[in-house]
């Protein structure tokens, strides 16, 4: 592959956020490159890489592709430099050879990067935070180590990861002398208060220690707090397996006591401490805007015109390189006008192969778009690469990390490739239309009575729709959506 094709299959598989940076690189390491500003019209000829007014119209039959993207051109100076400065290079050569971007993270952060999310962003982790409040707490030297030695023993979720009479074994081997020996109960009295700590219920050695830590501490006026304390510590397990006759029949709890009960327990953390264990934001900035042209009832799709930067050659630098000069200065900026004019044509490329696929698919899924899930159609990476005239690897890098807002919110580009599966009619239907049917179907079950995965494959039987039973419960669990015994509920 020459050094051009390769530099743009690159960026053609670049998420947004790696193509910034991949463009900050190419104008910190390249003098020739730079951003054009938008209010700053040069009257000559430039090298820009317009990603901004790229639109396209999708309609029901067909779809209109309207393009604008400048034509590249050289800044106008003298032809004399412009003979020496070959199209392509060899094709045994590699494009890291001839270009170096600047590695990331190299460049000493100012005030101004320290943004208001960065500032607010916690870092802590749950070990961190209780030995924060064990530092506040008053404690004996001794039980300050055992407490040490049960936070350590945390994992994220806020429960132990070691036994506790493996804590204890550790412990008494530390801290026992033969005056002062240490006893189980003093382990378990520290265990208790560190229970109290925020979140409640952390250093739980199980689910019911959990639980338990937290009903303590609501207020004793609670309603049916007795009753949910009882289930809680005897018929755990009979609750988690949806046995609510039994529970009802041993504890002789009627049944709305019983689901007031459910419902006061579905209002405790089972995971305290998740929500202490430190997250990182993530961003998804979207790569094409899809709107609905109401007067016309067309769909407009075009580029996001955030995602990148408008480039250009620097016609003053572009004006120094000189014909027949083989001078190290001269031999730099020549190569370094080479590599911006290849940068600039590569994102050209990029950018019109983005919008021509995303055009397609909304052509093809303009169903979804009008209706929802339930209307997606079957499409597969081939479909499009037919339709776009192009391979199906090039589909495939175009789609992946490339995201596309729509009025139904913000999806990847591959969430709009699902399989099929044959209807009565003879016809297909998605698996993705197939996953919101289920869905649907759940939704509007009588909770006493949940929807087996047989029964729905028998709906769906009914509206035409072949679908075996493993592959509702493969399609059932994809959407985390548990089976009809640990969906019932009380009335």
């Amino acid at each position: 592959m020459t050094p051009q094709l390769q530099q743009a299959i690159k960026l053609l598989q670049l998420s947004t956020l790696d193509l910034q940076q991949e463009i900050q690189g190419a104008l910190e390491s390249n003098p020739m490159l730079e951003v054009e500003e938008d209010d700053h019209q040069h009257s000559n000829g430039q090298d820009t890489a317009n990603n901004t007014t790229d639109t396209a119209e999708a309609s029901s039959n067909t779809t209109e592709s309207n393009t604008q993207s400048s034509e590249e051109q050289v800044p106008e100076v003298s032809d004399e430099w412009s003979e020496n400065i070959p199209t392509d290079l060899a094709v045994d050569s590699s494009w890291d050879d001839v270009y170096q971007h600047a590695p990331s993270g190299m460049s000493a952060p100012s005030d101004e990067d320290h943004n208001f999310e960065n500032q607010n962003a916690t870092t802590d982790s749950l070990t961190s935070h209780l030995l924060w409040q064990l530092n506040l707490t008053p404690f004996s030297d001794r039980d300050r180590a055992i407490a040490i030695s049960i936070i350590d023993a945390v994992d994220n979720d806020g429960y132990l990861n070691t036994g506790f009479d493996s804590i204890y074994e550790g412990l008494d081997q530390e801290l026992s002398t033969e005056e002062d020996p240490l006893e189980l109960d003093e382990v378990e009295a520290v265990l208790h208060r560190l229970q109290l700590f925020d979140p409640v219920g952390v250093c739980a050695r199980d689910l019911r220690d959990c639980l338990m830590a937290q009903l303590s501490q609501l207020d004793e006026k609670t309603q049916y707090l007795k009753e949910t304390k009882i289930v809680v510590d005897q018929f755990l397990a009979l609750l988690g397996s949806r046995d609510y006759n039994t529970i009802m029949r041993k504890s002789r709890i009627k049944e709305e006591q019983l689901k007031e009960v459910v419902a006061l327990i579905q209002t405790l953390n089972p995971r305290p401490g998740a929500q202490i264990a430190p997250s990182q934001p993530e961003y998804v900035i979207p790569d094409v805007i899809v709107k609905k042209d109401l007067d016309n009832d067309r769909w407009l799709v075009e580029l996001n015109p955030e995602i990148a930067p408008k480039l250009r050659v620097n016609p003053g630098y572009a004006s120094m390189v000189k014909r027949a000069d083989n001078s190290s200065d001269n031999t730099y900026l020549r190569d370094n006008l080479q590599e911006a004019r290849w940068f600039i044509k590569s994102l050209q490329s990029r950018n019109e192969t983005l919008l021509k696929v995303a055009t397609k698919i909304v052509e093809h899924q303009r169903g979804f778009l009008e209706y929802g899930e339930e209307a997606m159609k079957p499409l597969v990476l081939h479909d499009i690469a037919t339709a776009v005239e192009m391979h199906e690897s090039t589909i495939s890098r175009v789609t992946t990390q490339k995201f596309m807002h729509t009025p139904r919110g913000i999806f990847e580009l591959k969430y709009f490739f699902s399989s099929h599966v044959s209807t009565a009619s003879g016809g297909e239907c998605s698996s993705t239309a197939i996953r919101a049917i289920i869905k649907k179907l759940i939704a509007a079950e009588n909770v006493k009575k949940p929807l087996s995965d047989s029964k729905i494959a028998a709906l769906l039987g009914d509206q035409g729709i072949k679908v075996a039973r493993r592959t509702i419960a493969k399609y059932r669990e994809a959407m985390n959506i548990p089976p009809s015994n640990e969906r019932k509920q009380l009335v």
